[in-house]
């Protein structure tokens, strides 16, 4: 197939070797090579159950008869992924498949056949190699969704659309292995027939079959569907179900009607609001939408058009009248509307008492005595046939300025209203009561009272800036001066500024200009004045009926000023009161306690470098301040065990010591004289101060004649005979060297010296 035939050649062999690169000989005797075949699509069924390695097919070349050739393949399925589905001998050029196919995996594959020599040289060129996978019926159909909803209005013809189902089959589409037949296997409920419904086979389009669908009846239907391939035949080909719903639509096909001719209901509604019902009722008329009275009655409302009052009516009859807004199907006979009495009895219920003026609002002026009666805010109970008390009380009053009777609702002034005052928001002020009363349960309703106070001039004005600062010459700056006035129009301004005529040094060193209603300059009249602070009063009046009039006095630093009239910094001390003297007087003082302050710390810090240093002089180990020293006794041999020791101690009389021949004396007696004063140790001593005391102490010992060691002729007591024991000074060391020492060493730190100095004597 595909090779072109040249005269003379032999056709090919009937057999499963493929020689794709046969060369041929010429007429005239030279060899030349044809084009190269075109080799068929090699089929492959899937699932095959082998036995594996399964021979495809067997590749080879006539040059084999002349050399040696290797064959291999290469491609997708070979030396590709996936790897080593089809092998080939290389050898013999023989090639397998070695595991089973899947088509909906891999439905082809592109391989290359190859010819080299034995030093892989190519001999051959490549050929291409098509293997197709043969569809087998291994897969069922699967639909896309296992529950499908559809709907179709009530009342519809046959032949009306519903919904499509749909099934997919993975096998070979082009085959009856992959295509897909739909019927209906079930249909629940079987009302008004078994066969409501249908579908196409080859598209899944379900549409109905029959008439007589009712929702009033069925409102919805389940429907079991097959799809099967093999093109629908149920011996061979595989099958699966889904499930459709189908729900019927609801359609005007029934006028509304009341269940009874009369209905009666109970209301305490005080409100009107809205509800979702299309229906309309009427009475004598279209009645609009409102609040429920009872409930639902057959899936309509009825409404109040407003609130009702027990005490007005007790109870209301109505004809009522009910259709639907759209009209009925066509085909439908039937009347469109229906009426029915509709009696309504209104429950009375416990109402909350009101106030018929609320907010209500009184003027009056402020400052009004306390005690004084104001109002008197009154509330109203609705429920005329029920007996009941109504009790009144604060609810908010902020200033706490108002007080209400508790029974009749009077309003008094518990302290004086101040316009002024910061709980006035735009001249009013607003408090809030309650109204409750004894009912079951009770009921309370809230009432605002509102007070417009009128201003009365009982604020004198003010004036601003109260310290100011101006040049002790004229003509270079003022002071500005403005009024202020908490009152409201007319009692503010314009006001009037005057300097007072007592002390008459305000008048003779100052004047002032009104510039308009509430601005005026302060300046001075004299050519100069004194740097200083000084106190100027000023008179300022309103124009309220009657007027209020206020001294305020300003603190006017007068100072010594620039070209550009700002003070100087010797101007604003000598403001402050101070002359030249005085500022030359107060460097000085600081300059003396800086220098004090200076010598103080040089003081201090060689005071503590001498203490540093005198505590460097003390050696650490004849430093007794933080040591309690224990010395041993010795006695005295063994012929002084009977001595009398209380000769040795300080007599209590002094009578034997001045009986004594002067100049001779015992160790124990001091002599007789003022005893000098020592030094007093600190309670809390600084750890320097410990060397002073020590030194302070030494020297008055040393002038102590009263102090031990006295220096006079000293007597020693008799201690004895002497000591059977014989005298040390009869001992004669050794020079023998045959005496060993070094058990010295073995006695302790006390004998270390005598071990040191017979123990080495070889070593020195």
């Amino acid at each position: 197939k595909g090779r072109k035939m040249v005269p003379g050649e032999v056709t090919q062999q009937q057999s499963d070797t493929l020689l794709p690169w046969r060369q041929h000989q010429s007429v005239n005797g030279l060899r030349r090579q044809k084009r190269d075949w075109v080799i068929p699509p090699i089929n492959v069924p899937e699932n095959s159950r082998g036995p594996f390695p399964q021979q495809l097919v067997r590749i080879r070349s006539d040059k084999d008869k002349e050399i040696h050739i290797r064959y291999s393949i290469t491609g997708v399925g070979a030396d590709q992924p996936p790897m080593e589905v089809f092998s080939i001998d290389p050898v013999s050029g023989r090639m397998y498949v070695t595991r089973p196919m899947d088509r909906e995996e891999r439905a082809s594959y592109h391989l290359r056949a190859h010819a080299v020599d034995m030093n892989g040289n190519k001999v051959e060129n490549p050929i291409d190699l098509y293997i197709y996978v043969i569809d087998m019926n291994d897969n069922r159909p699967d639909f896309i969704n296992q529950v499908y909803n559809g709907s179709v209005d009530e009342g519809s013809k046959p032949g009306t659309y519903v919904m499509t189902v749909t099934a997919n089959d993975a096998d070979d589409s082009t085959t009856a292995n992959g295509m897909v037949r739909y019927r209906i296997v079930t249909q629940t409920p079987q009302s008004p027939s078994q066969n409501m419904f249908t579908i196409n086979s080859e598209t899944g389009d379900i549409v109905t079959v029959a008439a007589g669908l009712d929702r009033e009846k069925v409102q919805q239907y389940i429907v079991i569907v097959q799809a099967t391939d093999m093109e629908g035949n149920l011996n061979y080909g595989l099958s699966n179900t889904a499930t459709a719903i189908i729900t019927v639509t609801d359609v005007n096909d029934n006028p509304p009607e009341f269940t009874a001719s009369t209905v009666s209901v109970h209301t305490s509604a005080q409100h009107v609001g809205k509800n979702n019902s299309n229906g309309i009722f009427g009475a004598g008329g279209q009645c609009p939408v409102g609040t429920s009275v009872e409930g639902r009655v057959n899936s309509l409302l009825v409404c109040l058009f407003q609130a009702v009052d027990y005490e007005m009516n007790r109870a209301f009859m109505l004809t009522v009248m009910v259709s639907n807004q759209a009209p009925l199907a066509s085909g439908i006979q039937m009347s469109f509307q229906s009426t029915a009495g509709v009696t309504i009895s209104v429950t009375d219920v416990n109402e909350a008492p009101y106030f018929p003026t609320n907010h209500k609002l009184i003027r009056l002026e402020e400052g009004v005595p306390t005690g004084t009666v104001l109002t008197t805010f009154s509330a109203v109970d609705p429920d005329r046939f029920m007996q009941q008390a109504v009790r009144y009380s604060k609810l908010s009053d902020p200033a706490n300025w108002l007080n209400i009777n508790a029974t009749n609702g009077q309003i008094t002034t518990a302290a004086v209203l101040d316009r002024e005052s910061d709980y006035i928001k735009n001249n009013v002020y607003e408090a809030t009561f309650l109204a409750a009363d004894n009912g079951i349960p009770p009921a309370s309703g809230t009432g605002t009272l509102q007070i417009y106070l009128i201003d009365i001039n009982d604020n004198a004005p003010e004036l601003l800036p109260k310290e100011a600062q101006i040049c002790e010459k004229p003509n270079l700056n003022v002071i500005n001066i403005t009024a202020a006035d908490a009152d409201i129009d007319p009692n503010v301004g314009p006001f009037v500024f005057e300097l007072p005529s007592v002390p008459s040094a305000v008048r003779k060193n100052w004047t002032i200009t009104r510039l308009n209603g509430d601005y005026a300059q302060l300046s001075l009249r004299i050519m100069y004045l004194e740097a200083g602070v000084y106190d100027v009063p000023i008179i300022v009046t309103d124009s309220g009926n009657p007027p209020l009039y206020n001294t305020s006095v300003i603190k006017v630093k007068v100072c010594p000023c620039d070209e550009n009239g700002d003070c100087t910094t010797i101007g604003a001390v000598a403001a402050a009161g101070l002359g030249t003297g005085a500022i030359i007087a107060i460097l000085i003082c600081i300059i003396i306690l800086l220098t004090m302050v200076l010598l103080f710390v040089v003081w201090m810090k060689r005071r503590e470098k001498e203490r540093h240093t005198k505590q460097l002089l003390i050696d650490p180990e004849d430093d007794v301040r933080d040591n309690i020293l224990k010395y041993d006794e010795e006695g005295g041999g063994e012929e002084d065990q009977d001595y009398d020791l209380s000769q040795l101690q300080q007599p209590e009389t002094m009578d034997h010591v001045l009986n004594k021949t002067p100049g001779v004396r015992r160790v124990d007696e001091r002599p007789i004289g003022a005893e000098p004063q020592y030094p007093i140790r600190p309670v809390i001593p600084h750890p320097g101060d410990i060397g002073d005391f020590i030194n302070e102490g030494l020297r008055a010992a040393d002038n102590d004649p009263t102090a031990p060691p006295y220096d006079s002729l000293l007597v020693f007591d008799y201690e004895g005979s002497g000591s059977t024991a014989g005298s040390v000074s009869s001992l004669n060391s050794s020079s023998s060297g045959d005496q060993d020492y070094d058990y010295l060493n073995d006695w302790g730190p006390r004998f270390k010296k005598l071990a040191d100095m017979y123990g080495g004597g070889e070593e020195d």
